[in-house]
């Protein structure tokens, strides 16, 4: 479930059928939040898709890649967890960048198998970076 969530964000050929495979994993309600040293963004499913797909197949932004670093799964019955490190790579307007942070996925058990019922993340910048530990 972690890494097809992940799996999703990459640029290039496929870019829809990788959203429709995200949109089956969330929750029809689920909440996603980015945070990243600003006002909390709250998004439901297709607030977070739609921008992530224009930017994923509009061009200025290839060769991108998201990953999973790092993580830990807690279940407990019909909830789970994930929290884990994750990094990113790709070249936006001409400019190879990388980058890393914080996720964390929450998940619940339906009829049809795990869904995530929310997620949020924070990226590293100044003055805020991964503990070693992290990956």
């Amino acid at each position: 479930m972690v890494d097809a969530f992940f799996g999703a964000f990459v640029s290039g050929p496929g870019c829809a059928e990788r959203m429709d495979l995200l949109r089956g994993l969330l929750l029809p309600r689920a909440v996603i939040v980015r945070t990243c040293g600003m006002e909390p963004a709250v998004m439901g499913v297709e607030e977070f898709i739609a921008p992530r797909e224009a930017l994923l197949t509009g061009g200025s932004l290839t060769d991108f890649r998201e990953w999973p670093a790092a993580g830990r799964v807690e279940v407990f019955g019909d909830i789970a967890h994930w929290f884990g490190s994750y990094a990113k790579a790709g070249t936006q307007e001409g400019e190879p960048f990388t980058g890393r942070g914080m996720k964390t996925i929450q998940l619940v058990r339906t009829a049809d198998g795990w869904r995530i019922s929310a997620a949020a993340w924070d990226d590293e910048r100044e003055g805020l970076t991964l503990p070693t530990d992290a990956g």
